[in-house]
């Protein structure tokens, strides 16, 4: 049977998966774009604002950030305006603000990628469905044929018919859990950069000099 084949006998359900497998491929190339090395925290943006804040320019690295948008950069954002108003040395509050900012930008991070385990989790289920009603129908169809009834090659065509939603829920699934995996731990790689590059944001505003 050809693919065009195939997709008919596994009926209307068929549609939503073919839905999920296209959705799940714009989730991976999304993910691939926005967790790529130096996506997260840029190495010469790290480096230009840490060099700002340490010469006591707070307007040149809030510029800075402004030019390039990225998730340390909101982080360095809401530490600076945290360090604005907070006293000099203040830094269980500025610890807070940047670890706060820093866990919304982690779970932006790893958002994404959650799709993908959830249409890993959902394909086979829809496959499930559609093999079941397959089934119905196919013993539905033979118990209503005693001619059919009596030939058991009938059944079993019907039932491998049915089937093929359950292999095309999979076929969906495991590429999915597969993407899935390596997309969480790039994730953690980079939440791990940023991690560090806001560590050293805050310690460096803690030992500038004083904020206005």
């Amino acid at each position: 049977m050809t693919f065009a084949e195939l997709f008919r006998a596994g009926g209307l359900l068929m549609w939503p998966l073919a839905v999920l497998s296209v959705f799940a491929l714009a989730d991976a190339v999304y993910l691939l774009v926005a967790l790529r090395a130096g996506a997260v925290a840029p190495r010469a943006l790290v480096r230009d604002v840490l060099d700002a804040v340490r010469a006591g320019d707070f307007a040149a690295a809030r510029k800075e950030c402004d030019w390039r948008p990225c998730p340390f950069s909101r982080v360095a954002l809401a530490a600076l305006d945290a360090a604005r108003v907070l006293p000099h040395g203040e830094s269980a509050a500025l610890s807070s603000a940047v670890e706060g900012e820093g866990s919304r930008e982690a779970a932006r991070l790893s958002a994404s990628a959650q799709w993908l385990l959830d249409i890993a989790a959902v394909a086979p289920m829809l496959g499930l469905l559609g093999t079941v009603l397959g089934m119905f129908t196919a013993f539905q169809g033979v118990g209503g044929d005693m001619v059919a009834s009596a030939k058991p090659v009938v059944l079993a065509q019907g039932v491998s018919l049915a089937l093929v939603t359950t292999v095309a829920g999979l076929v969906v699934a495991i590429p999915c859990m597969i993407l899935y995996a390596f997309m969480r731990r790039r994730a953690e790689s980079r939440t791990a950069a940023l991690e560090i590059a806001s560590q050293d944001l805050v310690n460096a505003l803690l030992a500038g000099p004083p904020r206005q």
